[in-house]
């Protein structure tokens, strides 16, 4: 008990509950942003926005080819403010060039695609440009994690949820559809302008850095390509429910009874964004991480089984506020949290650490893995059960990546010169 105290206060100690706080005050603007904008808009134009922006969504993490992803990492390594601030100015102009390049080819293509949704085309091509405006965002955010200001991280995810809901409020009055697109595109880069000054740049710095190298690059873009598979993990369930169900009704119940248990994911979330830069840096010292991931499990373990046992006190309560035949699903949602509970004491810890030690390429094999698996797995389950199928296939999954993240860490922190 004692242990996990000592891993709450150090928690504390990097203003660790700053982020929390910012995490869940920022995912409340977030909902009431959705909300606001679904009062103002009509159903149908916003859609199109909503279709077209979830593309783009899917597109974000790939358009930079992970250089975010690199500098946490490698800017991690760098022991000088001028070095760290080096390989965020490169960083920035390769990215703002590889964005933009991706952001033209989107706009290309879409002359190629026959939309059927009207107005899906046009917002495609504005939206693009929020390929560029939330890379500089996740920039900024990395390097005052990467400085280890964590207070000045978490004001700036607090900002830019709060000019979001501002934006879309005024926008979406006046301009409808048109402004919450606008909204979507702006929040980021006004936030990140605010908050650019406060990191004390030389934009002049042209420092030749050798970490930039053949392995930074290829670390980035499996990075990227590993978040990109984990949303498809979590979508691919959706799809084959309505493929294979071919009812809309399945889909809706689903998403409604994923909601709560996907929640707790941020969780894991806030503790490995406040803590990543720093067990990034000690990864050597054998005695650290292995405190640290005695602290981690001991911690998550007891956090893991209060979800469980307030989704088996209050899941059927919580689901009948949605739709009261949810209830029904209750099964669904339990086997989801278990499932969940391997992410928040293996997977989230052990595929962070696999990222330390620079081997995203190992987390992209195993979603790549999970998702082959899902699609089998789906396919026997679903027929048979329904939405529990899909709810058992995911929870297998979840602690199925979460022990081969456990072997590969062990397997390759083995062969690391530790002290």
């Amino acid at each position: 008990m004692n242990s996990i105290i000592d891993f709450i206060k150090e928690f504390i100690r990097k203003s660790g509950n700053y982020v929390f706080l910012a995490t869940l005050i920022s995912r409340l603007l977030s909902f009431g942003a959705s909300w606001i904008a679904i009062q103002l808009i009509p159903n149908k134009e916003l859609g199109a926005v909503i279709f077209a922006f979830q593309i783009i969504s899917f597109i974000i993490p790939i358009s930079s080819m992970g250089l975010n992803q690199s500098l946490i990492r490698y800017g991690a390594q760098l022991d000088s403010i001028e070095s760290k601030n080096g390989l965020f100015l490169f960083s920035l102009k390769k990215g703002f060039i590889i964005s933009s390049i991706i952001a033209s080819v989107i706009i290309c293509c879409s002359y190629l695609i026959d939309f059927s949704l009207p107005k899906t085309q046009f917002f495609l091509i504005l939206l693009s440009a929020a390929l560029i405006t939330h890379y500089i965002f996740e920039l900024v955010k990395i390097q005052f994690r990467l400085h280890k200001k964590n207070k000045q991280y978490a004001y700036l995810e607090f900002t830019y949820n709060l000019t979001l809901i501002s934006l879309v409020f005024l926008l979406s009055w006046f301009y409808k559809e048109l402004g919450y697109a606008i909204a979507l595109i702006a929040a980021p880069i006004i936030s990140s302008l605010f908050f650019i000054p406060k990191l004390k740049l030389k934009f002049q710095n042209t420092t030749a850095l050798k970490i930039i190298n053949f392995k930074f690059w290829q670390y980035g873009f499996f990075a990227s390509l590993s978040n990109v598979t984990t949303q498809l993990l979590i979508s691919i369930d959706i799809i084959l429910i309505g493929n294979l169900l071919n009812n809309l009704e399945d889909v809706t119940a689903f998403k409604y009874v994923s909601l709560i248990p996907f929640s707790f994911l941020f969780l894991s979330q806030v503790v490995i964004t406040t803590d990543f830069v720093d067990f990034t840096e000690k990864i050597h010292h054998k005695k650290h991480i292995k405190k640290y991931i005695k602290n981690y499990i001991q911690l998550f373990s007891f956090l893991s089984l209060a979800c469980i046992v307030f989704i088996i006190l209050f899941g059927k309560m919580i689901l009948k506020l949605f739709d009261t035949s949810y209830s029904d699903y209750y099964s669904s949602m339990l086997v989801l949290t278990i499932g969940i509970s391997g992410i928040l004491i293996l997977r989230g810890l052990f595929g962070n650490l696999l990222s330390s030690l620079g081997k995203a390429h190992i987390n992209f094999i195993i979603t790549g893995i999970a998702l082959l698996l899902n699609v089998i797995l789906n396919f026997q389950l679903i027929p048979m059960y329904g939405i529990l199928g899909a709810s058992i296939t995911s929870a297998f999954l979840m602690w199925f990546t979460g022990i081969l993240a456990v072997i590969a860490f062990y397997f390759y922190y083995k062969k690391l010169k530790t002290i």
